[in-house]
């Protein structure tokens, strides 16, 4: 009964990051013969590529915001959005909605507010007499990585949103009855009881949104392209450009090999960070 879809997953996953593997220790351009170089692009990138050093930062800080500030926004509406009441579910919907865009259409529409010109966020600035904050934000290679990442949080946080609800409403009602009954405040019953009840749905949070930011390659390729000078450049960028622009088949198959090690090394680390905090061993 299984076959068929181990087949499908075979054909379409096991083979293909098998045959990565096989490229990553060849120096191909995806014409002539491979050329079998063992592990001479690893080497490389790990000691002599700097411009690809500067990227694994990028990815890591651009990760590091976006797993934040989504986990936060979301928990903190999702507790606002608990009951299920005509509004609430109106505006879960709201928050939704974005996600259900394509990444391209939500990062030309962003493209489009922050356009340094005559886009909706520096016309706003200029509006209220803060001429000083209207800037370039994609064009400026100390802003770009920063304004794609609030548009990742505003693109998924609402997908996040609805898996805490889901959570959320599991927490058994009596634990914060009893709470009121003590007397405990709001921040108390959050503090004492959502936040370590919500543990297991964070966690699957945080994976998935560290997943989504180590993929955001449409995102980042249609608002910036990487630019300005590789500034916003993410890993999953510069596995295109490596493979489609220079035609390095094998140093892009290394890369996106350090890519799956990077993504299991956070995740790993967020896990046992979670853990830690919460005295589970």
């Amino acid at each position: 009964m299984a076959f068929p879809a181990v087949a499908v997953y075979s054909f379409l996953y096991l083979y293909p990051a098998i045959q990565n593997l096989l490229y990553a220790t060849e120096r191909w351009d995806g014409v002539t013969k491979p050329e079998q170089v063992g592990f001479h692009n690893f080497a490389h990138l790990a000691t002599d590529d700097d411009l690809f050093m500067k990227i694994v930062g990028n990815n890591i800080r651009f990760t590091l915001i976006v797993v934040i500030f989504q986990t936060a926004f979301s928990l903190l509406f999702a507790t606002f959005l608990l009951k299920n009441t005509k509004t609430t579910i109106l505006l879960r919907v709201i928050y939704f909605f974005p996600t259900i865009l394509s990444s391209v259409s939500v990062g030309l529409i962003w493209t489009f507010l922050y356009n340094p010109n005559f886009g909706f966020i520096n016309a706003s600035f200029k509006a209220i007499g803060l001429d000083g904050l209207a800037l370039n934000w994609l064009g400026d290679t100390r802003y770009s990585l920063y304004a794609i990442a609030v548009t990742q949080v505003w693109f998924h946080t609402g997908q996040m949103v609805i898996i805490y609800v889901a959570g959320l409403q599991q927490i058994p009602a009596d634990l914060y009855e009893a709470a009121e009954v003590d007397g405990a405040s709001r921040w108390q019953q959050f503090k004492s009881i959502t936040w370590p009840m919500a543990l297991p749905t964070t966690a699957v949070v945080v994976a998935y949104t560290t997943i989504q930011s180590f993929r955001a390659f449409d995102l980042v390729y249609s608002m910036t392209q990487g630019g300005p000078l590789n500034s916003s450049d993410l890993i999953v960028t510069s596995i295109y450009n490596t493979a489609f622009a220079s035609f390095k088949y094998g140093y892009a198959s290394a890369q996106s090999v350090v890519l799956i090690l990077v993504v299991l090394f956070v995740t790993w680390l967020q896990r046992r960070t979670l853990r830690i905090d919460y005295g589970v061993k």
